[in-house]
């Protein structure tokens, strides 16, 4: 049985896919950075807890950065049992593009050109890659629901840009290489180990310390919430399904279910037992007022569909947090 190479694997999304692949027997080769986006403790106490459960030689971890090619390429011809590969590693959060644009093209363009290159040059070793994308490629919009065909050449923010040559480039190493490759436009993901520049983990947080929280856009925010062990289930169904004929594919992967930012907070006021105090703010440049998946294909071609509701996760989320922070 090969590995699976997994970046950004102390990341929110990266570790809880981490845990499950482990859970399921399988060997997983690590990748990841460390940086300093959000506080990389938060990033320790995940690994910690990752390698703390994972049986005796079934985990290892690299520190690289996508962005050091020698490296990265060093690392993927230096573990010759990968054989699939789930790159989630990435530079999150649309806001940031504002004030740190070349980290975006360093780990979203340079990075995930590194990570075809080794795919490449794996000579046929790798035998699928599914890759992270995200709805913010569908740019700024209010209908929906949004489909795996519609344009994408309006991005809303330097983030959404760079994941899409993302897609632009896999497409084109398909097309040059024949390499089976997958990606998946990832839906607002929340949960249990979450990331700290998210609505409901600054929500809770505000909330829970008496102090105001910032309701972008006057609070009329849609967003299509989806919870993190849904995500998982949908990254191992699509790694577990390479194309048949070793094509590139894109699938959007989500709640396919609007919410209204306002019912997140009501219901996190409900978790919480605390009212929060809403300050309401105009729109954040780069922000997109909707995002709403079309799922269908996912369904028909995995069989897989989200089965956590709103309520139900952030009550998993929040449980989790009064368990880590007390």
């Amino acid at each position: 049985m090969g590995s699976v190479l997994v970046t950004g694997a102390a990341g929110f999304i990266g570790a809880h896919l981490c845990r499950a692949l482990l859970a399921r027997g399988e060997r997983v080769i690590g990748l990841d950075n460390f940086n300093p986006y959000y506080d990389p403790a938060l990033k320790e106490a995940r690994l910690a807890a990752l390698t703390g459960n994972a049986p005796p030689g079934a985990f290892r971890m690299h520190r690289i950065d996508l962005a050091d090619t020698e490296a990265l390429l060093g690392m993927m011809a230096a573990e010759p049992d990968i054989d699939r590969v789930a790159h989630l590693g990435a530079q999150a959060g649309v806001r940031w593009s504002l004030e740190a644009p070349f980290a975006y093209a360093a780990a979203n363009v340079t990075g995930h050109l590194g990570i075809l290159e080794g795919i490449r040059r794996s000579e046929g070793r790798i035998r699928h890659t599914v890759y992270a994308s995200t709805s913010s490629v569908y740019g700024s919009r209010t209908d929906g629901p949004f489909r795996e065909t519609d344009r994408v050449d309006s991005p809303a923010s330097l983030y959404a840009a760079t994941k899409a040559a993302g897609e632009l480039m896999s497409k084109v190493y398909t097309q040059l290489y024949s390499l089976p490759l997958t990606g998946l436009r990832f839906f607002t993901v929340y949960g249990p180990w979450g990331r700290p520049d998210m609505a409901y983990w600054l929500f809770t947080d505000a909330m829970l310390k008496g102090e105001p929280i910032k309701l972008f856009n006057g609070g009329r925010m849609r967003r299509d919430f989806t919870f993190v062990d849904d995500i998982v289930a949908g990254v191992i169904a699509a790694l577990d399904n390479p194309p048949a004929d070793g094509g590139h594919r894109l699938y959007n992967i989500g709640n396919s279910r609007q919410e209204e930012l306002l019912d997140m907070v009501s219901i996190l006021e409900e978790l919480l037992g605390v009212k929060a105090v809403r300050v309401l703010q105009p729109m954040q440049p780069g922000d997109v007022p909707a995002t709403f998946a079309d799922v269908s294909a996912m369904k028909r071609d995995f069989g897989w569909e989200p089965t956590t509701n709103l309520r139900d996760g952030l009550g998993h989320f929040v449980g989790w947090w009064r368990g880590h922070f007390g």
